[in-house]
């Protein structure tokens, strides 16, 4: 006997699939000693197979194991089915010729790829069933089965994978295996219905009844389909589990009957994996323009808001506008930042999903591209950064209009008290009555009232220069500043005409009058001097002052310190001037003199000297002590907080920059796979995200410094602004890289490529890349490409393959070549994709190789929601051919792919 067991040294399958065959022959073998009723089943079976294929040589045979023992019809049956040549057979009636013949159709067997376990030629010359059984059903499924492929499944799943779709819409029809889900016969007519509707009523078949519906599905293959009869319904209806061999060879032939719908449903599903495709471009497009429109519709209705300088009359008004520009800020702006990277994250994954699919870039509508949001985006940082200046200036600027308000009004009130009553005084005709010593009184009061009318001009002068600064600042209450002002200049002239007049009138009558004690008029002249000085010192206490940092406190409590060392002195001339006051009533009491009443020059008391001298002593130094000490603890604490935002800001911003050079870093290296640097840079960006707090606990700083008003800081050359910036930067720098690595995956994924391929792309960019730029110049990207094995070397042929060559990686004409556009050349250089041809071949199968397609033949073979998407999508087709309702898929499929593709 011989073993064909080894022979398969010129085998053309795997060793999984002879594993596979090697399986199925060990459960044919267990099968049929199990239950000899299968063995009858499979001998009806197989010989009505056979005799399928010999019928077309113009043969048959009635006994299995009998009329294959001299091994003619063995060898006949083997090239039928296989469409080759067999050797010669031997035409010799002794047994040695007939096992050669049944050797030479074993050998075929087995080149084939097909091993032939414990299966011999002796066996099937001697006639043993079950050997020759064993052998039809290795060739049954070399031949009929093996080659049956659904969804990458093949053999007897792929053969049950077809059954279940094609009898999935039909009741009481569950395809599970190949032996008891076919006993009623229902899965038997429902294929037959499924691709031929008009044999067979499947409404009037009932479950109930196996034996009629299995006989009018063998009767309807047989007559119509060319289907042998190779089951008995009874056999099939009495055996508790039919014969899966049987079932399986009978149902193979369905399916090569039907083959010509299987290839129209391949067809059908290149087709819908083509148009998911395009479905999910389009709903991304929608997405991004509506993104888009979003994000430009709030940037357009933010920047008129952010120009607006139109500037409000109070502190409380400007500093609500502060408020609501810190909102925006903290709360509106980072998540537009957000949405923004994100745009630019989709745009690349888009343009990267329609390169691999071989479908034209995407380009926004007018007004929408990446670059008119960059476009906007920036001018909205201009606006933004001008509107920020704009407040803290008018905030200085009603700071300085508020305080120059309150010196005014204090300095106007002050001199209109003095001025009260003056005009009544001056106007007074008391010198007519008076003696001669009253006169001369007169005169000399007139002129201390001079002198201290002179000594109050400056307070007039400052008034009016205070009114006229308010004026040039545009304080909004200017009418009343210039009303008050115009008053008090008007009086002050006033008083000027009415002093000139009063002394004209005394010195008609001084040469009736003696001359007055000397101690009054000594009292007098030294008194106002030193009333006025008490005066403007008290005024000076009482003084408002601003300052925005410590020296300049400092220099005010030098001042004030200066100040206080003058009192001693002062307190002397005030001693004196009180010596004068007590001398006069020593002279009046020693020589009886009565006095009528107050020094007749001065209105200024000795009395009136003590209570204001003691106020500026005990009262107004030591409140002008406490405000300045507060206002130094309050520059102290701005001092504090200036180095407290320094310390903080000069941390993160070499932070921020670190960061910014190691993600630099990170895209040019190339640590680990793909997936690694992807995963290192995720984790990469959780630490950035984490550092978030620094970032917040510094912008809190930073209000408490804009509260306080503070608007230099000496210990830092960060900004808040350039921090928040660089935080944006650095956020969607990672963001971008991390989308860079995400796209080179989808890539490499979508294009096959290995990491081993993808790595020695990225070293030879990276090779060349000598700054560090993360693009290639052209001169670099040829150097690349020559170091790659191309020929792009500086002749006629070679400049014009790298002109080819540029076409593809950089079509803007830039004159760099990114890495994304690198990889994508070299994918497409070494795999291939679905295209339009292919596509177009696939609607030609469904068209029944029409040039056109009609939208009951769409419905019939592709799912409803695709059906309708290229119903909606074809034009009408013109051809000469053409017939009413006819669609043009040719035209669609181009336009799915550019026309570029064809």
């Amino acid at each position: 006997m011989v073993d064909y067991h080894g022979a398969n040294n010129q085998s053309l399958y795997s060793a999984g699939e002879q594993q596979t065959y090697m399986e199925q022959e060990n459960d044919w073998d267990r099968d049929l000693l199990l239950d000899p009723a299968w063995e009858k089943q499979q001998r009806k079976t197989f010989t009505a197979w056979c005799n399928s294929h010999l019928r077309k040589a113009g043969t048959q045979i009635e006994n299995i194991e009998e009329d294959f023992r001299d091994g003619l019809k063995l060898m006949l049956l083997l090239e039928v089915i296989s469409g080759e040549r067999l050797p010669k057979p031997e035409r010799g009636k002794m047994r040695v010729h007939k096992i050669n013949n049944v050797n030479k159709a074993l050998d075929f067997i087995a080149s084939k790829g097909v091993k032939l376990v414990s299966i011999g030629a002796e066996e099937i010359v001697d006639g043993n069933a079950k050997m020759t059984l064993g052998m039809i059903w290795t060739i049954i499924l070399r031949f009929a089965i093996q080659d049956i492929s659904v969804e990458e499944t093949s053999a007897k799943e792929g053969l049950l994978l077809w059954c279940q779709r094609k009898t999935a819409p039909y009741k009481n029809v569950n395809v599970q295996n190949f032996h008891i889900s076919w006993k009623d016969g229902l899965a038997f007519n429902a294929l037959i219905h499924r691709h031929r509707p008009e044999l067979i009523d499947y409404d009037k078949l009932r479950k109930d009844d196996p034996v009629t519906n299995l006989n009018n599905a063998f009767e309807v293959a047989e007559r119509y389909l060319d289907i042998p009869k190779m089951l008995d319904a009874e056999d099939i209806v009495n055996t508790a589990r039919p014969d899966e061999k049987a079932i399986m060879t009978y149902v193979s032939s369905f399916y090569h009957a039907f083959s010509g719908a299987q290839k129209a449903e391949t067809a059908a599903n290149r087709i819908c994996k083509v148009l998911a495709v395009n479905q999910e471009n389009e709903h991304l497009m929608e997405d991004y323009e509506k993104l888009a429109s979003d994000l430009l519709e709030w940037i357009r209705r933010t920047i008129p808001w952010l120009e607006n300088r139109a500037p409000e009359k109070t502190m409380t008004e400007m500093q609500q506008k502060l408020e609501d520009f810190r909102d925006y800020r903290r709360v509106h702006k980072p998540p537009k930042v957000q949405e923004k990277c994100q745009l630019e994250i989709n745009f690349n994954t888009l343009q990267t999903k329609l390169r691999l699919s071989n479908r034209p870039a995407f380009m926004p509508s007018e007004g929408r591209m990446v670059s008119d949001i960059n476009g906007a985006w920036h001018k909205l940082e201009g606006a933004e950064k001008g509107y920020e200046e704009w407040l803290l200036n008018e905030i200085r600027r009603l700071e300085r209009l508020d305080h120059l308000a309150e010196k005014f009004r204090q300095k106007a009130a002050i001199h209109e008290s003095w001025t009260d009553g003056k005009e009544t005084m001056l106007t007074q005709k008391d010198y007519e009555t008076a003696t001669l010593s009253e006169i001369k009184a007169l005169l000399k009061k007139h002129e201390a009232f001079e002198s201290d009318l002179a000594a109050h001009q400056d307070r007039v002068e400052q008034i009016a220069a205070i009114a006229q600064e308010l004026n040039e600042l545009d304080y909004y209450d200017s009418p009343s500043v210039n009303a008050r002002c115009q008053k008090i200049c008007e009086q002050w002239d006033a008083l000027g005409s009415l002093t000139q007049n009063r002394r004209e009138s005394l010195e008609r009558t001084e040469k009736q009058l003696e001359s007055i004690d000397e101690l009054y008029l000594e009292y007098a002249k030294r008194a106002a001097p030193f009333n006025n000085w008490m005066e403007g010192a008290m005024e000076d206490l009482q003084d408002m002052f601003i300052v925005h940092n410590i020296e300049e406190i400092q220099g005010l409590i030098t001042a004030h310190d200066q100040f206080k060392s003058t009192l001693p002195e002062a307190n002397k001339e005030r001693e004196a001037i009180q010596a004068i006051q007590a001398e006069v009533q020593k002279i009046a009491q020693y020589n009886g003199i009565k006095l009528a009443g107050n020094n007749p020059y001065t209105t200024i008391t000795p009395q009136s000297i003590d209570k204001k001298w003691e106020k500026v002593r005990s009262q107004l130094v030591p409140q002008r002590d406490q405000a300045l000490q507060e206002e130094l603890a309050r520059q102290q604490s701005n001092d504090h907080l200036r180095r407290q935002f320094a310390n903080q800001a000069n941390m993160i911003g070499p932070w921020i920059q670190n960061k910014m050079e190691e993600i630099g870093r990170i895209s040019i290296e190339m640590n680990g796979t793909l997936e690694d640097q992807l995963t290192h840079l995720r984790q990469y960006e959780q630490s950035i995200i984490e550092y978030k707090p620094n970032i917040d606990q510094l912008e809190g700083d930073h209000q408490l410094i804009q509260e306080a008003l503070i608007f230099d800081n000496k210990y830092t050359s960060y900004t808040m602004e350039h921090l928040r910036v660089g935080w944006e930067q650095l956020l969607t720098t990672i963001a971008r890289t991390i989308n860079e690595i995400e796209n080179q995956i989808l890539t490499r994924d979508a294009k096959g490529i290995s990491q081993e391929q993808l790595h020695e792309y990225r070293t030879s960019f990276n090779h060349f890349d000598k700054d560090h730029s993360g693009v290639l110049q052209a001169e670099e990207f040829k150097a690349c490409l020559i170091s790659l094995g191309y020929d792009v070397e500086n002749n006629k042929q070679g400049d014009a393959e790298f002109a080819r060559i540029m076409g593809i990686v950089d079509p803007n004409n830039s004159g760099a070549v990114t890495f994304q556009a690198f990889i994508d050349f070299m994918s497409r250089e070494t795999t291939d994709t679905d295209t339009a041809d292919q596509v177009i071949a696939s609607f030609k199968i469904l068209a029944g190789d029409k040039n056109y397609i009609t939208a009951e033949e769409l419905r019939r073979e592709l799912p409803p929601d695709q059906a309708e998407y290229c119903i909606a999508r074809m034009a009408p087709y013109t051809g000469p051919d053409a017939v009413p309702g006819a669609l043009d898929y040719m035209s669609f499929s181009t336009a799915l792919y550019g026309e570029s593709d064809l």
